[in-house]
């Protein structure tokens, strides 16, 4: 059985790789010769599904793509699946290991495991040993969010995603429908990065607002996807890590240390309050409404009213 199994996958990726064009379900069931012996459609269709995630976790890209008449095709290009020749210093190495450490610790051990293999095949010394001590301090990527693994293939797959999202400004969630670019780990916190479709515009996304399943919809980007380090300044702004100017707030006296952290100046106004300059960038107003009645926002207005409308929108519940 695993011998059929693998001679099976090996022509499914022949003929994926062989194609000029996108090949439907029907042509390729027609060209492997295990397809045309399944004794049923709903056979066939699970046993396709099963190869083609297989092909997937083993490195192979392989495209979805939707033609004019809305069949379904499959595609694996060769200049996508076709890795240079890898030279890589001590340094290089060394940090190759330490990020399949890091990823042991989380979902994607297996995937980390798989990549390792390849880089040794492709040039990786071996004598590097990912897995040895790296120092007292042992790294961790936490992953706790249920939407991270469906994400994370949907990214690699360039699939369009559908989810219901909840704003921190809102009561309830909506449903949103997402082109998914990249997941990006800042300050602790997972993002999903990709374009919007409702609202036709890159947005950033927090994991841990997102509520029940995440959906895959549809086949192909309407959108280009931007260079990764556009992604990540992206990533950054929406976390409110970029700020161009400054905001005045009233904190009280022994809370809000974080705030405190981020402050260019701090005053004494007694009472049982201070007074705080801190960075605005975009972000600010959700991040201080976490700290509820110890912050009160002096200047700007804008920000003043966007902080009030967010906590309006919690008090209705």
């Amino acid at each position: 059985m695993a011998i059929a199994k693998a001679e099976r996958l090996m022509n499914l990726a022949l003929c994926l790789l062989g194609a000029r064009r996108p090949l439907s379900k029907r042509e390729l069931r027609e060209s492997i010769e295990a397809y045309l012996e399944a004794g049923s459609d709903d056979s066939f269709n699970r046993m396709f599904e099963r190869d083609k995630d297989d092909l997937r976790e083993l490195g192979l890209v392989i495209e979805t793509v939707e033609s004019l008449d809305g069949e379904i095709g499959y595609l694996a290009r060769r200049d996508s699946n076709r890795l240079p020749p890898i030279t890589l210093d001590a340094e290089e190495a060394a940090a190759l290991g330490l990020a399949a450490k890091v990823w042991q610790q989380a979902r994607l051990a297996g995937a980390a495991s798989g990549a390792l293999q390849k880089l040794r095949a492709a040039g990786l010394p071996e004598d590097v040993d990912p897995y040895e001590a790296h120092g007292a301090l042992e790294p961790r990527i936490p992953v706790h969010e249920a939407a991270f693994e469906p994400l994370m293939l949907a990214c690699r797959d360039r699939r369009p995603v559908v989810f219901d999202y909840r704003k921190a400004s809102a009561a309830r969630p909506e449903t949103r429908h997402v082109e998914p670019w990249a997941l990006e780990c800042w300050r602790g916190h997972w993002y999903l990065a990709g374009f919007d479709r409702d609202r036709g515009a890159e947005r950033v996304f927090r994991l841990s607002r997102i509520t029940g399943k995440v959906r895959s919809r549809g086949t192909g980007f309407t959108a280009p996807v931007p260079d990764v380090v556009t992604v990540r300044e992206t990533v950054a702004s929406w976390a409110g890590e970029i700020a161009d100017r400054s905001a005045r707030i009233r904190l009280r006296s022994g809370a809000g240390y974080p705030l405190r952290a981020k402050a260019s100046a701090i005053r004494e106004l007694g009472d049982g309050w201070d007074e705080l300059d801190i960075p605005y960038g975009h972000g600010l107003d959700a991040w201080l409404v976490e700290f509820g009645p110890d912050v009160v926002v002096v200047e700007p207005a804008e920000l003043r009213a966007d902080v009030v409308d967010r906590l309006r929108a919690v008090a209705k519940g």
